[in-house]
């Protein structure tokens, strides 16, 4: 799982590089694919309950799920890039909202608020511990900012599928769920919005937006649970470990 996070997690650092305003949302899908096909991976989400292509890209206000096709991302968007890889047949998933071009205000606050968001949560992952510590952490952090707390989307177990159980709610309280042991692995995802937490599904059975058209961002990472805390997946802790990447150059 680590090497399966560290070619995800290269695959979404060169989409992040290529983002800039003129760049269709599907030249971005065409990038992380062939880093993770060039690491020997395989995309997580190509074909996952028919899902039709290797990113969701989501701009504004979408909060997720947003399917790559011919739109332009323009200065001053956000656009959030989520993605999976699989490797001998273990999954790994993990997302990042970027900046387009010159964002300020309270659209870039909200992309910086989220990724603390995902920190805090990360932070409350200890061994003995409870799932909902993990939420309450991210809805104490969000709400105390105003922010929108997604309800009706969560993070999860990750494994040899792309969602297991448990479910890892962005919301409290503390002290419930499925206690956190040594071993497991889990996805922390908060999706914070700058208005209602409510979302809406759109048309194509995939892209989710916010109800009331404010923007939304979204960060994610795998984790596993060890005996002393969290430990972030793709990360380069086999590199440290052994002194070589575990992947390809």
């Amino acid at each position: 799982m680590e090497v399966a996070c560290t070619i995800n997690d290269r695959a979404i650092e060169e989409v992040g590089r290529a983002i800039a305003p003129g760049i269709t949302t599907d030249e971005l899908d065409r990038i992380a694919a062939k880093v993770i096909r060039g690491a020997g991976a395989r995309p997580a989400f190509l074909g996952y309950r028919g899902y039709p292509k290797t990113l969701c890209v989501s701009i504004n206000d979408e909060v997720v799920h947003g399917i790559p096709g011919k739109r332009k991302l323009a200065d001053g968007d956000i656009v959030g890039v989520d993605c999976g890889a699989v490797v001998d047949g273990y999954y790994s998933d993990a997302a990042r909202t970027f900046p387009v071009g010159k964002v300020r205000g309270e659209a870039r606050r909200l992309v910086e608020d989220t990724e603390a968001a995902l920190e805090a949560g990360i932070a409350q992952a200890q061994p003995g511990g409870r799932v909902s510590d993990i939420g309450a952490a991210v809805e104490e952090y969000a709400v105390a900012r105003g922010y929108g707390v997604v309800r009706e989307l969560c993070g999860h177990g990750v494994g040899t599928v792309l969602h297991d159980e448990p479910e890892v709610p962005n919301y409290g309280p503390r002290g419930r769920g499925p206690l956190l042991k040594p071993g497991m692995v889990i996805a922390i995802e908060p999706m914070l919005n700058l208005g209602t937490s409510r979302v809406k599904l759109q048309e194509d059975g995939w892209t989710t937006k916010t109800e009331d058209g404010r923007w939304s961002a979204h960060f994610e990472k795998t984790i596993a649970i060890g005996p002393a805390g969290p430990i972030v997946l793709g990360t380069g802790v086999l590199e440290r470990a052994f002194g070589a990447s575990p992947v390809p150059a």
